[in-house]
């Protein structure tokens, strides 16, 4: 059994701990929900102060040229690319992921109904994030031609639903209650054997682990930077479009950042010529700056060193809960295999809820998702051996004590 002083020489032997001293993090918190919302960078702050008090108080409106504003979303993206095996000017930094998939969802319908009018479907699973499934909702509604949301209820059900009516198949590569990880190039190619576009939801695997677009030929992806990318609440989501589609996409929202020349001021839309087309409206400049703060930890490491962290905290945290709490009635739902799992590992409890609640207030902060789950994001760049012992000793005593039972720990909050 792994004892606290093996942990402690974990950290010590850890390549990846000198990038920890990057985020600002509470003493006496033990912080395991960077797949909700991402830890704040040091620098984030002064970048803040830089762009109000310097870049807007003082550059005023000739910072969209002076501070680089308006080429940020490009930027950005290039900046972020190489964290999901995407190209120079393939990734844009702008606008949420709800809005970002309903562009490219919307653009794939319209592609796919220009090749073939049969296709009308779009394939997802049942247990997707729900904003994945209310955007489908809401555009089949839209466009009110006789389009579908097919579900199903695992990956061993999609072959069979991808039938000759299937225009898009929409997946989130790692699931945001389980854990568990698709293999993006095998369901990629499954979905072009069958004439259909694969859309793929990166908000849960982004800086995470290794992602590579194009080695796998998606066609379009979508992810948020607030999680493992520690943007902040609600920063700019990001788009990726696959360049032999940049021609051939159409945007559904054609706003004028969207346009090959936004200040030629011209009536009719012009789309950009490239993956630029998928701009809209005017930019988010001061949360698009934060992002930036983020990105710079990951050019000091790579993507398999992370991936290499992140499996031994979760395989860790695995062992030491089912070793120290094995009395109690924990369910693991998060795959075991190095292969099915991301970077978070979830437990069902008949009272997850007032258990996160407990854990929570002893200062190891997780989140709950229905049914009964307790989630743990594990972010290689400031997560620590130590933290996963102290974790699970916090999590034993609040099972051990029945601590969940006191009824400030029932009370539902908005947010859980």
């Amino acid at each position: 059994m792994p004892t606290r002083d093996d942990c402690l020489q974990l950290d010590a032997r850890d390549t990846l701990a000198p990038l920890r001293d990057a985020f600002e993090l509470p003493p006496g918190v033990v912080y395991l929900d960077g797949n909700s919302l991402g830890a704040r960078p040091k620098s984030a702050a002064a970048r803040a102060a830089q762009v109000v008090q310097r870049e807007w108080g003082e550059g005023l409106i000739r910072s969209w040229n002076t501070a680089g504003w308006f080429a940020l979303p490009r930027r950005l993206g290039d900046r972020l690319a190489p964290l999901i095996g995407a190209g120079a000017n393939e990734v844009l930094v702008t606008d949420t992921t709800s809005v970002n998939l309903f562009k490219l969802l919307a653009a794939m319908l319209r592609l796919q109904a220009r090749r073939d009018a049969r296709r009308r479907v779009i394939v997802a699973e049942r247990g997707n994030f729900p904003t994945d499934l209310h955007i489908a909702q809401g555009l089949i509604a839209m466009l009110q031609q006789g389009h579908e949301l097919r579900l199903v209820d695992s990956a061993e059900g999609i072959p069979a639903a991808l039938g000759d009516d299937v225009a898009v198949l929409m997946l989130t590569q790692v699931d945001y209650r389980t854990g568990a990880l698709h293999d993006m190039s095998t369901l990629t190619r499954l979905a072009h054997e069958h004439g259909v576009l694969m859309l793929w939801d990166l908000a849960h695997s982004a800086g995470a682990l290794p992602v590579d677009l194009r080695g796998a030929g998606a066609d379009g992806a979508v992810g948020c930077t607030y999680k493992y990318l520690n943007g902040g609440p609600g920063a700019p989501a990001f788009l990726w479009l696959a360049p032999r589609w940049h021609g051939e996409f159409e945007s559904p929202l054609s706003g004028w950042w969207g346009h090959a020349e936004p200040f030629a001021m011209e009536p009719q839309y012009r789309p950009d010529p490239g993956v630029g087309r998928f701009l809209c409206g005017t930019q988010a400049i001061v949360s698009q700056a934060l992002v930036e703060c983020g990105l710079e930890v990951f050019e000091r490491t790579d993507m398999a060193a992370v991936r290499h962290k992140s499996l031994a905290l979760t395989d860790l945290f695995i062992a030491l809960v089912e070793q120290r709490c094995a009395a109690h009635p924990l369910t693991l739902i998060t795959p075991r295999e190095h292969t099915r799992r991301g970077s978070q590992v979830s437990w069902q409890h008949p009272q997850g809820y007032a258990v996160m609640q407990a854990l929570i207030h002893r200062g190891v902060i997780g989140d709950y998702r229905e049914p009964g789950i307790l989630r743990f994001g594990f972010t290689p760049l400031y997560t620590r051996f130590i933290d996963v012992w102290d974790a699970v000793e916090a999590l034993r005593a609040v099972l051990d004590g029945e601590e969940w039972k006191q009824e400030r720990f029932q009370t539902r909050s908005a947010v859980t």
